[in-house]
């Protein structure tokens, strides 16, 4: 009696275990498109070619088809709102001169304003194409960082060419 109890109850656990183990893999995360006319740029394929698998807790993710030129994304394995790269989007209207920029690592970046968002969008500014990266508010420093090393290894960098205000 009490050998069988144990066999159900190991079985039991083996079940829980594997049912556990088979999470459903995430939907692959949509990318709207937007302009961007040098999305096939040398570029932006060497720094697509160059992307880290991991940006701090999120990971590289699949795309829905069809995926725009010039895009890449990571999901966190919580889930929630995802960080997406463009690559090759014209200057942004925003980004005149005066306009405030931060030095990430040797990249020079842009923040769009959006008070009505819950994500941030940067823009690399110092370089032969624009970069966008938006991401989940609250994500921290790494994922920037580490794009940051991407474009510095793939991009020579150029000096910044605001709009006039």
């Amino acid at each position: 009696m009490i050998a069988a109890t144990l066999l159900t109850l190991t079985a039991i656990g083996t079940v829980l275990a594997v049912a556990a183990s088979r999470r459903t893999p995430p939907a692959p995360v949509a990318i709207a498109a937007v302009p961007a006319a040098q999305a096939n740029a040398p570029e932006c394929r060497a720094l697509l070619g160059d992307l880290p698998d991991r940006l701090g807790d999120y990971r590289r993710s699949v795309t829905a088809e069809p995926t725009p030129a010039g895009t890449a994304a990571w999901r966190s394995s919580s889930g929630g709102e995802p960080v997406i790269l463009r690559c090759g989007l014209g200057r942004p209207a925003e980004f005149v001169v005066g306009a405030p920029i931060q030095m990430v690592d040797a990249v020079s970046w842009f923040r769009l304003q959006d008070p009505d968002s819950t994500r941030i969008t940067w823009v690399c500014v110092d370089r032969p194409v624009y970069v966008a990266v938006t991401l989940p508010d609250g994500s921290g420093p790494t994922p920037i960082q580490e794009l940051s090393g991407a474009i510095e290894r793939t991009m020579a960098r150029q000096p910044i060419q605001p709009g006039r205000p």
